[in-house]
């Protein structure tokens, strides 16, 4: 069975001009040839306007068909650019997760007064203004596509707050409307962190979780996607999901897949989130990417021995998809932590070529940023084919040692000329004794990076003397394996 691989097709910094899904058709055969098993795509449906990246929601039903907001087409094209886009992934055998943004709404077609008290951004759980009239954004009428799909209107019982008063425009202030709470299941930052921005929905009005239903169904049986990646649930209440995603698997959704973005680098609220939703759906590794982060940030002095303490990977794997950055985390946006270049070859390392976890590799770090003037991550292409290739087999560890780490992969009789050693450093350059097995006595190893020019002669009892150059890894394996590294982009 070939190993899992996820790529996140997409960035913060795209251009807006709506041939984005007939891009990622056109990349469909290349993505599949490296060895890439899945794709993340951005947000399909209509946001506040064709510059807006897909967050800023605005029209759930509205995948770039319909004339809203000063355009028919998203950011990435039309709907039926989109359907086609995931025909060519499935063609290819490549699985499509949609990216699915429920927690709040924005661009109101007309505003409401609502009755409404303030509470302090620092404390949701404060607070610190009396009752007032507000004027909120939070009439949803979706004129363009006349009631299609849907004829549901989104009022504001539908939500449980905002951060904007058309009448003072003042800004940072969080109003809560009067007879609607914060969701008390939800992440304790800021006291109670329900609130995010926009119009906040209120999950709780069973009308609004009817209509969500509805539309997910329809979402999944109208594109055919095949899994799902939740924004913000860390925002959301946690029963909300446990329940929506009993339903879609009840019904026409299967077993669709799902991965949640919980934004917290404290392994313990990942691990009570997953308790939370009983498992019906893995998080995204945060505590092992500020892990790179910090690793890539500390000039060599950071314990390498300890790059996975307290890491989901570690804890849960089997609910762990692991990364090194994501649009979120790029210069410049809310979640700025971005690993430091130099360390990220060694950080994707860690996430494809281990036996634990589903890796997925940022568009970015593959391709280049030009608009960032982030260049390609050297050896990404190769370290995916060699996951896809020649990552499998037992594990064994040599984490042990503050700057020089390693693993081999021993292995399998499935998939030809299987079989790695993995050596990296955070330091100086050096070398570790590891046992790839006596199967491998008296063959000769190459570092498949290109960084050690020298082979490695494996003895006869299976053991050999890695190396490695320093602040860089080393990916040693059969010569034949080297011809395969040819990487077509």
């Amino acid at each position: 069975m070939k190993n899992e691989t996820m790529m996140q097709y997409f960035e913060w910094y795209l251009p807006n001009d709506g041939f984005w899904w007939k891009r990622c058709a056109a990349k469909a055969e290349n993505l599949r040839d490296l060895g890439i098993t899945s794709v993340w795509l951005p947000p399909a449906y209509k946001g506040t306007s064709q510059e807006d990246v897909g967050y800023g929601v605005y029209d759930l039903y509205d995948l770039g068909e319909f004339d809203q907001k000063g355009t028919v087409c998203t950011k990435y094209g039309t709907k039926d650019e989109y359907l086609e886009a995931i025909r060519a992934f499935h063609d290819c055998g490549i699985k499509v997760f949609a990216d699915i943004v429920l927690d709040h709404r924005m661009g109101g077609d007309e505003t409401e007064e609502v009755t409404a008290v303030e509470d302090s951004p620092e404390n949701r759980n404060e607070q610190v203004g009396g009752e007032q009239k507000v004027r909120v954004w939070s009439k949803f009428l979706f004129p363009g596509r006349n009631g299609q799909y849907s004829d549901f209107i989104w009022d504001h019982t539908c939500f449980s707050g905002t951060d904007w008063d058309e009448n003072t425009r003042e800004e940072g202030l969080i109003y809560r409307f009067v007879g609607k709470r914060w969701k008390p299941d939800t992440d304790p930052e800021k006291g109670n962190f329900d609130y995010l921005m926009g119009m906040n929905v209120d999950v709780e009005n069973p009308q609004v979780k009817e209509e969500l239903r509805k539309w997910l169904s329809w979402y999944i049986s109208t594109t055919g996607i095949d899994g799902l990646r939740l924004d913000a649930v860390k925002h959301i209440s946690f029963s909300f999901y446990k329940e929506l995603l009993a339903q879609i698997r009840g019904g026409d959704g299967g077993s669709v897949p799902a991965v949640g973005e919980y934004w917290s680098a404290d392994l313990g609220r990942l691990e009570y989130y997953l308790e939370s939703v009983d498992n019906e759906m893995s998080l995204f590794d945060v505590a092992l990417h500020y892990n790179f982060f910090n690793a890539s940030t500390s000039g060599g002095n950071y314990s390498m021995r300890q790059i996975f303490d307290n890491t989901l990977v570690q804890a849960r794997p089997d609910h762990a998809v692991t990364f090194v950055d994501n649009h979120d985390t790029e210069t410049g946006q809310s979640l700025q932590s971005f690993v430091e270049q130099w360390f990220k070859p060694l950080a994707y390392a860690m996430i494809l070529l281990r036996n634990t976890g589903v890796p997925c590799v940022f568009y970015s770090d593959y391709y280049g940023n030009p608009v960032r003037k982030m260049p390609m991550v050297p050896n990404l292409g190769k370290l995916i084919k060699l996951r896809a290739g020649y990552a499998y087999g037992e594990q064994a560890d040599y984490l042990d040692d503050d700057h020089i780490i390693g693993w081999v992969r021993r292995g399998d009789d499935e998939h030809e000329n299987s079989g790695l050693a993995v050596l990296l450093s955070d330091a100086a350059g050096g070398t570790k004794r590891m046992e790839m097995g006596k199967a491998f006595a008296g063959e000769e190893f190459y570092d498949a990076l290109g960084n050690c020019p020298e082979p490695v002669q494996i003895d006869d009892e299976g053991w050999g003397e890695f190396r490695t150059e320093g602040g860089n890894v080393s990916v040693w394996a059969r010569k034949s394996v080297l011809e395969d590294m040819v990487v077509n982009e």
